[in-house]
């Protein structure tokens, strides 16, 4: 096996373990702490490409914790796990989340999952009625569709992916849920974590050689190890609803996706041609903390009050109030001159949340772990010197997004009249050729093609992968 690539021979070995292995599903520590392990079988298929490695290390394999269980926590532990560390996954939640809100996969991330093993458990949702936008008193005119953006972006749910992350984990991977770190002391030697049994009240302090903290924007990982949340978040002053609407809101045609653009405040209908509709609602404010203080569709109806809410608005707050889990939050960037301290590291929205504007979050967490398990291959018996490597060839990529959230801003809610002007002509200007040039000025649809499509791992890790539709 001498002129098998490393990671094909260690991918091998994996294999053989992951079937002996695969009868073993749960068991109970002596703290009561249930561990569940993923069993899910995956292909030796995909071309260049390390499965499932996590048992054929053995004993002297670095241990590795990751927190959190959405789409960069999951994505970073299967890819560790493939890299030769043996990796304990946990999650505050008594389960795993499914479904989510509307995300946008763009090329770079399209490659990110294609070079992790994960494309083909994802598809784009995108429906086929021309989306419109709407008026509070039914009018309606033609409008601008995510598909209709360079490179052909993907719209789907963020259960889509993090659904598919999760058939990527390794057979052996550890897994605890209702689980949350309250301490973490970390020595030259390693990282002593405390980890806390929600639903037993008992807590246990285990040795790691790396901790990633994937747990989103008000990471405990970074409270405990980097500082206090307002070190960290800077606020937008916006804040949004999100949640899935069961059949179609009234005014609508099955399967069409609509906008409402109002100064300071819209509605946004995303229409999936094989699931129903998410909505999301997003208005500006002077008091992030106030908002907080009332029931969502207390702010909702007080926000887009007192003016009537016409037939589909008023059918989609109507929905928020029933709706069985609803997403509301304050728009917030995460800005940090590190990501990483000694054996602690950040990934996704802990580290750089971007804001759902700016589109490129699952894309991002998908090509950070990709590209951090590059960097452990590469520099295998120095952890500082991996991390320093991966910081500095991701952060270039993350700052532009960063400072890209204000023009982005303005595709999804409007400040004044001239930009919902420009929205409502944007689709009859598309028509002629310096109209066309204007709007995909505005959209900045050059940006797009250069960042949001470029392959961020590819020319570090490689050859790029070729992805479902069969682009690069």
């Amino acid at each position: 096996m001498t002129n098998v690539p490393k990671r094909a021979r260690v991918s091998i070995f994996a294999a053989i373990s992951a079937r002996i292995n695969l009868e073993t599903r749960f068991r109970c520590d002596d703290t009561g702490t249930s561990t569940r392990f993923a069993t899910v079988r995956r292909s030796l298929e995909f071309p260049g490409k390390a499965e499932a490695m996590g048992s054929a290390i053995g004993a002297e394999a670095k241990r590795a914790l990751v927190v959190g269980m959405g789409v960069s926590g999951l994505a970073t532990a299967a890819r560790l796990s493939e890299a030769g560390w043996r990796t304990v996954l946990i999650e505050k939640a008594p389960t795993r989340r499914s479904d989510g809100h509307f995300v946008v996969l763009f090329g770079s991330g399209k490659a990110a999952a294609a070079r992790l093993g994960m494309l083909d458990a994802i598809h784009d949702r995108a429906a086929k009625p021309q989306k419109i936008d709407i008026d509070r008193d039914g009018s309606s005119r033609p409008g601008v569709d995510f598909s209709d953006l360079p490179g052909e972006p993907w719209t789907l749910l963020r259960g889509d992916v993090e659904n598919a992350a999760f058939s990527a984990l390794p057979d052996n991977l550890e897994i605890r849920y209702s689980t949350t770190p309250t301490a973490i002391d970390q020595s030259p030697d390693g990282a002593d974590v405390t980890l806390l049994d929600t639903v037993a009240g008992t807590s246990v302090t285990e040795r790691f050689d790396l901790v990633v903290g994937a747990d989103g924007l008000r990471s405990t990982v970074r409270s405990l190890v980097f500082g206090p949340p307002e070190k960290y978040l800077r606020r937008l002053d916006y804040m949004f609803a999100a949640f899935q609407f069961h059949g179609t809101p009234a005014g609508l045609e099955p399967g069409q996706s609509a906008t409402l653009i109002e100064r300071d405040r819209s509605m946004w209908i995303f229409a999936y041609g094989d699931h129903d509709p998410t909505a999301t609602l997003i208005y500006r404010t002077d008091d992030v903390d106030a908002e907080f203080r009332r029931s969502p569709t207390e702010r909702l109806r007080s926000v887009f009050g007192p003016r009537p809410l016409g037939t589909t608005l008023g059918d989609v707050i109507d929905a928020a109030d029933a709706a069985d889990e609803i997403l509301f939050d304050s728009v917030e960037q995460v800005r940090m001159d590190a990501w990483r301290k000694d054996r602690v590291v950040l990934v996704g929205d802990a580290a750089w949340c971007v804001t759902f504007y700016v589109g490129m979050g699952v894309s991002l967490g998908l090509a950070g772990a990709d590209l951090l398990g590059v960097m452990l291959e590469r520099h295998p018996a120095d952890l500082d010197a991996a991390l320093a490597a991966w910081e500095q060839a991701l952060r270039p990529h993350v700052d532009r997004y960063l400072e890209e959230v204000f023009d982005d801003r303005k595709i999804f809610v409007a400040e004044n009249r001239l930009e919902i002007l420009f929205w409502r002509l944007a689709p009859w200007l598309r028509r002629f050729r310096l109209g066309k040039r204007l709007v995909d000025r505005v959209i900045r649809v050059d940006e797009i093609v250069k960042a949001k499509n470029a392959d961020i791992v590819g020319p570090i890790a490689g050859p790029t992968p070729v992805v479902a539709d069969g682009s690069a």
